[in-house]
């Protein structure tokens, strides 16, 4: 049986606790018992190959889609049963970024802090705070749909973290930039993880190597490892390894 999770307590490190989260479609179990902790001022890297639930999970942890079974919380919060005080501590980037084109930066931004409730005589700096944390330089007055692609990523991310939340869920933060955009957005990532508790959703190896104190992988909708990246190394296996490991040995079980 499950052990109890204790509600709101100020004395725990957890960011985001989950337990026990199940989502079923029909008959079929797309996510199955997953477990996850998310410690404050932890960067995790969330991994797993095409078709191991990835997505489900980050929906129901974003609360954009209910579980079936389980338990979700956010910096103690019961994301299902309080989600609005719940999401207001969470900011996230989906893969596709929520951008308006036809905006400017700091048009969008201001209209992401007011749909963040971010009080009104606070929007101003939160939008001046945004823009410098994420090198936004002087982008401002420029329309979205100008900027090249990783400066489009850069305002996604500046959405995600407008109302200063404590948790940052980014999907695939670097898809489809080039070396210099990635490399620069890496460095956002590791800045905002010293800061921050971070969930990074990626297929990039390297990506989860140069930023991440932790990986959590899953196949067939459960958790198959579950480790430090320094603890990685102390044993001298590859990520690369692990991950090749756990997601191939599991799908032999699975077709067995």
């Amino acid at each position: 049986m499950m052990p109890d999770v204790v509600i709101n307590d100020p004395a725990s490190s957890a960011a985001i606790l989950v337990r026990g989260l199940c989502r079923y479609f029909g008959s079929r179990a797309a996510v199955h018992d997953i477990n996850l902790e998310l410690r404050r001022g932890e960067v995790l890297g969330f991994l797993g190959p095409n078709g191991a639930g990835k997505t489900t999970i980050m929906r129901m942890l974003t609360g954009t889609l209910a579980p079936s079974a389980g338990r979700i919380e956010i910096c103690g919060i019961d994301l299902v049963d309080k989600p609005r005080d719940a999401k207001a501590r969470m900011g996230y980037l989906p893969e596709v970024p929520p951008l308006y084109r036809e905006l400017t930066v700091n048009e969008y931004l201001r209209l992401a802090a007011r749909l963040h409730r971010v009080e009104k005589a606070e929007i101003r700096s939160a939008v001046v705070r945004a823009v410098e944390r994420c090198g936004l330089g002087t982008t401002g007055k420029r329309l979205i749909g100008s900027l090249s692609k990783g400066y489009q990523q850069r305002v996604g991310i500046a959405q995600a973290i407008i109302h200063d939340p404590d948790v940052i869920i980014l999907d695939e933060p670097t898809a489809g930039l080039d070396p210099n955009q990635i490399r620069d957005v890496r460095a956002l990532i590791r800045e905002l993880g010293a800061e921050r508790s971070v969930i990074i959703s990626t297929h990039i190896l390297p990506e989860v190597e140069s930023m991440c104190d932790r990986v959590q992988i899953v196949n067939a909708g459960r958790t198959v490892f579950d480790d430090t990246l320094g603890g990685l190394r102390q044993k001298g296996i590859s990520l690369e390894e692990v991950f090749m490991r756990s997601t191939m040995n599991f799908q032999r079980l699975e077709s067995s």
